[in-house]
């Protein structure tokens, strides 16, 4: 815990730090990465040139500063950062070099400004939360690892299919690669997965299109002009082939409510609505499914979803847009989910709860359209699709 001198140092300093953040974490970020080049595959390093990791790294240890002793707020800030820590099976062992690189770029960017006092304080501050974060971490492995037919860490899975879905999305479908059981998981929920390429490791997490009690794990992923990952998945991983996954994490799963569910979602987004979709229509509730795509070459999963469609005609309402459609036929459905479009769909007897998935601009327009129609906070719900960060 933290001294009354280390708080009183902090308090004094955090609006300083909180200006500087963005460029403290961006200065860290490099210095890491060269000091200790093995932790590279830990990150996906588009996000380091977009700067999103940059600025999600600030935004925590601003935001932790601030609400450390606010027990709502810091679940909400730790929940997602516990998720992804996981998916990469990050360890303890691997917070010292945070520590020595973070205080090192403070020192860099703050000068004289970081007398021994405030390296002190806000050290201690770092350790604090980090070890708020090993604890929840902990619990979680644990949790994974005892679950039915669960595990720790990185587990072998065979590759057993692949089906293409879009012009751009290819579907990948994993079974133990010693034919054991596989953990369950909730729906909206995503899993990590440890590629090598050229030599090298790289984590990263898709969400899962499969359906929980399934002997399988299916990932939908689209294929990124710069996505190393997504491009060797694509490119390189056939059946037959062995990949190594981490159990399923994620906190963007359905909440326990009777109302009716809205599924909004851009591009790619839509893969954790198909799981959220199942679990919403067999527990009796009613569904509005909006997907927008660029045209119908790149737009998934629709000849399922009109079979969905049949099949709960009383409970399901789907209704998809293109940006830029390209047969005479696809311009009928020509537009973009915006507030007019959201408004016709609402149910306007009960909130519904809102989930939306896409691009970062689609999901603030989103939010913004939701609020604006008398949608609340807690009835809105998103996930980032990497670095956790905020719509506004």
């Amino acid at each position: 815990m933290l001294n009354q001198k280390q708080l009183e140092v902090i308090n004094a300093t955090a609006p300083v730090v909180a200006e500087h953040a963005e460029t403290i974490a961006s200065t860290f970020y490099p210095l890491m990465f060269e000091r200790y080049p093995h932790v590279r595959s830990m990150f996906n390093m588009r996000h380091q040139q977009t700067g999103e990791q940059p600025r999600a790294l600030a935004r925590s240890v601003v935001a932790y500063a601030l609400n450390r002793n606010d027990p709502e707020a810091l679940e909400r800030l730790m929940r997602p950062i516990v998720n992804k820590h996981v998916a990469i099976n990050l360890q303890p062992d691997q917070y010292p070099i945070v520590a020595e690189c973070l205080m090192a770029a403070i020192g860099e960017v703050l000068g004289d400004a970081v007398t021994p006092e405030v390296a002190d304080a806000w050290s201690g501050l770092y350790w604090e939360f980090a070890d708020r974060l090993i604890d929840a971490e902990e619990a979680t492995y644990q949790q994974l690892e005892q679950a039915p037919g669960g595990w720790r860490g990185e587990r072998a899975f065979t590759l057993v299919d692949r089906v293409p879905e879009s012009e751009e999305i290819v579907s990948f479908y994993f079974r133990p690669a010693d034919d054991s059981p596989v953990r369950t998981f909730q729906p909206g929920q995503y899993l990590g997965v440890s590629l090598e390429i050229d030599g090298e490791q790289a984590l990263r997490q898709y969400s899962l299109t499969s359906l929980p009690g399934d002997d399988f794990y299916r990932i939908s992923v689209k294929r990124e002009g710069q996505g190393r990952a997504s491009r060797h998945l694509h490119d390189h991983i056939n059946v037959g082939d062995h990949v190594q996954l981490l159990a399923p994490v994620g906190e963007m799963v359905l909440d326990d409510r009777d109302a009716p569910v809205m599924l909004i979602s851009g591009g790619v987004g839509q893969t954790p609505m198909l799981s959220l979709m199942a679990q919403a229509l067999d527990a009796g509730r009613q569904v509005i499914y909006l997907h927008a795509a660029r045209n119908a070459n790149v737009h998934a999963f629709h000849e399922h979803l009109k079979a969905m469609v049949e099949q709960y005609s009383c409970q399901l309402t789907y209704r998809y847009v293109y940006s830029h459609p390209d047969t005479p036929d696809d311009k009928r459905h020509k537009g973009i989910i915006d507030r007019a479009l959201l408004a016709d769909y609402l149910p306007r007897e009960v909130t519904p709860s809102c989930y939306f998935t896409g691009p970062t601009g689609f999901m603030r327009d989103v939010d913004n359209a939701l609020a604006a129609l008398g949608i609340d906070t807690p009835c809105r719900h998103f996930e980032y699709f990497g670095p956790s960060g905020q719509l506004h």
